[in-house]
């Protein structure tokens, strides 16, 4: 919705139009449809389980959420081919801002589910950004373009168009801490492509996400560092509170000392862009009820409060 800590109380200003006129303003995130993080959200609410989420540190945070993207890519079989503005932070956003407002909100959602947030929950401890450098010849390839446009010969050095569109953030939410961090690269690996990797760290155990080589750039969640129960007990008691979620056939598999694989379906794997029906779906169930949960818009207030924060301290 913003990328500027300049537009943060123009957001406010609009939310409260909204409410006044009686219009429904939603953030699109899709990223709380997929089964992975549905499944690691279900299992944290599950004490017998994960236990309760443990407070972390800025050095090793109780939740962190890494993403990986890239500007060249192939979409549905095809080269993506994107528009030069995409490059342009100005408009785009910088990474700190950009992809870092799905992560942040996962954190709440996952963490605090329907809780109503404020942004005097957010202390930031640190954060950073950094360029990907992108050659004249890599630019041409992914948009088009021969030459560099006028409007980002502020972000060109040396011939190459240094593009912030990576960030971090470490900072605690209600006492918990956090970290965020996006990357984007020009091209993925050889058979790989975007990757998401997500930990929640509990007093029993840890979910994890993986969406790496091992895992053939799948997102998969695990089941590691159990702790005060043996791997047996502890997948006995998973394959329980497996069968009581709204999934079937899910199963548990040993992976490793101390850890287990969630084996999920095919049917529930849907594509990101099946994600936004899922999205359209639950909004049009808001329309028809004519409001947003109580929680929604302050959390997406202090969402957009927390990255933009980042942002202008990753400035200073």
């Amino acid at each position: 919705m913003i990328i500027s800590p300049e537009d943060w109380p123009g957001l406010k200003a609009a939310f409260a139009s909204a409410a006044a006129k009686g219009v429904l303003l939603y953030d699109i995130k899709t990223e709380r449809f997929e089964v992975t993080t549905l499944l690691q959200k279900l299992l944290s609410q599950n004490e017998e389980i994960f236990g309760t989420l443990v407070p972390g540190s800025a050095s090793d945070p109780a939740v962190s959420k890494v993403s990986v993207h890239h500007f060249s890519k192939i979409v549905s079989g095809s080269p993506l081919q994107r528009p030069a503005w995409f490059f342009d932070v100005e408009q785009q956003g910088e990474g700190i801002v950009d992809v870092t407002t799905h992560l942040v909100d996962l954190i709440q959602w996952e963490c605090f589910p329907e809780q109503i947030l404020d942004p005097s929950d957010v202390k930031l401890s640190s954060a950073r950004r950094w360029p990907t450098i992108i050659s004249k010849e890599e630019f041409r390839g992914v948009t088009g373009f021969d030459d560099f446009p006028e409007y980002l010969g502020k972000d060109v050095k040396d011939g190459k168009l240094h593009v912030y569109s990576n960030g971090e953030m470490i900072y605690q939410l209600k006492g918990i801490w956090a970290k965020v961090s996006v990357t984007w690269d020009f091209m993925p690996p050889a058979g790989g492509g975007d990757t998401h990797y997500s930990v929640m760290r509990g007093t029993k155990c840890d979910l994890v996400i993986r969406q790496g080589a091992d895992e053939k750039f799948v997102p998969t969640l695990y089941v590691e560092n159990i702790r005060g129960s043996s791997l047996p007990e502890l997948n006995e008691k998973l394959k329980a509170a497996l069968g009581q979620l709204p999934f079937d056939s899910l199963m548990a598999e040993n992976s490793g000392n101390k850890a287990l694989k969630i084996f999920i379906p095919t049917k529930y794997r849907v594509s990101h862009e099946e994600h936004f029906g899922q999205v359209t779906r639950k909004f049009l169930e808001y329309m028809e009820a004519g409001k947003l949960p109580e929680w929604e818009v302050p959390g997406m207030i202090t969402k957009y409060y927390t990255t933009t924060s980042a942002l202008k301290l990753a400035k200073e």
